[in-house]
């Protein structure tokens, strides 16, 4: 990947403000979902720290999770290692009318696992060779995928990490195997390579964005997910509030005045 000359860091002002217009759009692409029973798959892979959750949330921030789905699953299970390697993703799916983003996916099988030795060549070469035809076939069936990879520098990666290691809002995230991906960087790099090499088809392309601004990454990635789904934006209906109802001789604020309230602090 060529380096290109580093721009300004985007404001969080400005963020914010081209946050809101892009969150405003995704509510109108899920309500086009709801109603026309659309599936979509939304996958997004990349390195540790590379801001996968980060770009996550700022999709799903304004959503409702009835309609759009986080997965994030666990290591398998001992009984999960014995099927069939794509059995555990399959009950995610989507049904008419869902979204489903996975944080991390069935490409575990591309990177985590033949670099940390969690599987065997043979497993990973078997992998690399199916997977286009099983995006052919969930393509086939009506479902659409978008698949997103976030590129980090090695420099940005171990930044993140430090601040991992002395914040404590952000220490949960660290891990042995966050630590192994950073010795590990070359060997992940050839996996990528590989992955994209086998599985970057014109049916089911790979979007790769440069993370190393977070705030950019996140924008980018809304709109152009934004440009791959064709919604059509629904007329807004109109909506009166209602007066609340009387109810003789009942004082809602004394019938709760003596129960367990928190201490107010702030």
């Amino acid at each position: 990947m060529s380096k290109e000359p580093k721009t300004k860091e985007l404001s969080r002002r400005a963020y914010e403000k081209k946050l809101r217009v892009l969150q405003a759009e995704l509510c109108h692409a899920q309500e086009w979902v709801r109603t026309t029973g659309a599936r979509i798959v939304i996958v997004f892979e990349g390195r540790d720290a590379a801001g996968k959750g980060g770009t996550i949330k700022a999709i799903t921030e304004k959503l409702s999770p009835r309609v759009v789905r986080v997965v994030a699953l666990p290591a398998p299970t001992d009984r999960e290692k014995t099927q069939m390697y794509m059995q555990r993703y399959l009950p995610h799916f989507p049904a008419a009318g869902e979204v489903v983003i996975f944080d991390r996916s069935w490409y575990n099988r591309a990177g985590v696992e033949p670099v940390l030795g969690f599987c065997t060549p043979e497993e990973h070469r078997e992998f690399l060779e199916h997977c286009p035809r099983f995006e052919q076939y969930l393509k086939g069936s009506g479902i659409q995928l978008l698949k997103y990879w976030l590129e980090v520098s090695a420099d940005e990666q171990k930044a993140r990490f430090e601040k991992r290691m002395t914040d404590p809002r952000r220490y949960w995230k660290l891990s042995p195997t966050d630590l192994e991906s950073r010795r590990l960087w070359y060997r992940y790099s050839k996996a990528r390579d590989q992955m994209l090499e086998a599985t970057d088809t014109d049916e089911s392309p790979w979007h790769i964005i440069r993370s190393d601004d977070k705030r950019r990454a996140r924008l980018n990635c809304i709109s152009h997910m934004l440009s791959l789904i064709s919604y059509e934006k629904a007329e807004k209906p109109d909506v009166t509030m209602p007066e609340r109802a009387k109810e003789n001789e009942y004082d809602d604020l004394e019938s709760i005045a003596g129960r367990r309230w928190i201490p107010e602090k702030f």
